[in-house]
């Protein structure tokens, strides 16, 4: 290549019903793969015929009482079938939505002695063009809050079920790139428009990392998947094509770019690279942390001694990263969520159990990691106390000093 290759796909072409996973292409740079999105728009949903219960009860009068235009706020809730519907049968789990606000309501024009209840929140997706199919067979609707509470039922719901959304990023390119021979026979039907060189031309693939000495690191859920629809050389090299892809995923954020660029020539030396961060950007600095983990490094032994800096600890995605460099040194990784840090203090990830944890400026996180509902992860929010207890539960000694270092 004329320049050396920063990105390696991994993955298949054409629409195979059992594909075999196989390099497709190493290229410079993927134009589209990093962007930064607006935040996702909250969404109105309506309840049709609805019986409420629960914190939907107590939501009702709320805005009549209090003007807030913002209305009552009711948490997340579960749209599922109801108990002896044909869908629960048909294994049909539901739908959740999060961050409810009840914004008002009104009589039941086909359903007497209900009301409709009309909402405002987010639909629960792993991406923003994901579709919601409606059940068929469905013939109403239960309501549930997070721990199973009833909320009341309801004949129909609008605004939930939908078809997918066009991508945010219409379309990827692939610069600079040296393709396999299956993004070869994907580009030889480019020129034919015919269903079936449509779809010789999908593209499905996972993205690596390729480092300074030419090691590869598979990124988590950092892909390109679409048609072909261009081909053209590219200015990085003889032979080397430029490929714009149509219809790829919802990008990773701009910023997840830069992160990567840290561990180009190895692993990050210094701390804290991560603190000036925000939530979204710390998320990305745990997820690239996990994907450069070495699993093949033994624990060290049962009360083993860590100091953790705690003075950027200021939302749990702080902590994950600060607990991941306290374990295993700069650019560590030891969880990225609760369920991941709890597998990680059983072992296997750096350190097992029992061992003692110094937690340099606790007072940092026990002002904001505070009790409430957690709107960037929607859902309730992590507390220091509770990450103290899943210390204490397996067997970790915590110490808080609570110094404040100046420096950092």
């Amino acid at each position: 290549m004329g320049v050396a290759p920063r990105w390696l796909l991994v993955g298949h072409t054409g629409t195979p019903q059992y594909p075999d996973e196989e390099a497709v292409a190493v290229c410079a740079d993927i134009d589209g793969l990093f962007v930064d999105l607006p935040p996702r728009p909250r969404e109105r949903f309506t309840l049709l015929g609805c019986v409420p219960d629960g914190v939907l009860t107590a939501a009702l009068d709320r805005p009549t009482q209090n003007p807030d235009p913002e209305g009552a706020w009711a948490g997340d809730l579960w749209v599922s079938a109801k108990p002896d519907d044909p869908a629960v049968r048909r294994g049909w789990l539901g739908e959740r939505l999060l961050d409810v606000i009840v914004l008002g309501h009104r009589p039941s024009r086909d359903w007497p002695g209900r009301v409709d209840l009309e909402l405002e929140g987010l639909a629960d997706v792993d991406d923003r063009t994901d579709g919601i199919a409606r059940p068929d067979d469905v013939t109403g609707f239960a309501l549930t809050d997070p721990d199973g509470a009833p909320c009341g039922t309801c004949a129909d719901v609008t605004g939930l079920f939908r078809e997918p959304a066009e991508p945010p990023v219409p379309q990827v390119i692939l610069i600079g790139c040296r393709p396999e021979p299956p993004l070869l026979d994907a580009i030889a039907a480019l020129p034919r428009s015919t269903k079936a060189a449509q779809r010789r031309r999908r593209v499905s693939a996972q993205v690596g990392a390729v480092a300074a000495d030419g090691s590869v690191t598979p990124l988590i859920d950092c892909g390109v998947s679409g048609t072909i629809v261009a081909c053209v050389p590219s200015t990085h090299g003889a032979g080397l094509l430029d490929v714009t892809i149509a219809g790829n995923a919802e990008p990773r954020p701009a910023g997840t770019r830069g992160i990567l660029d840290l561990w180009f020539t190895g692993r990050p030396t210094r701390r804290n690279l991560w603190g000036d961060y925000d939530r979204t950007l710390r998320h990305e600095w745990a997820g690239v942390a996990l994907a450069h983990h070495r699993s093949d490094v033994p624990d060290r032994p049962a009360g083993t001694a860590f100091d953790l800096d705690g003075r950027f600890v200021t939302d749990v995605e702080g902590f994950y990263c600060a607990i991941g460099e306290a374990i295993n040194g700069p650019g560590g990784y030891f969880g990225w969520n609760l369920d991941a840090f709890d597998d990680c203090l059983s072992g296997k990830w750096g350190v097992r159990a029992p061992f003692r944890l110094v937690w340099h400026d606790s007072a940092v996180a026990r002002e904001r990691l505070v009790a409430g509902y957690d709107r960037h992860r929607h859902g309730p929010a992590v507390t220091l106390e509770y990450l103290l207890r899943m210390f204490t539960e397996h067997g970790v000694e915590v110490e808080l000093p609570g110094r404040v270092r100046p420096d950092r």
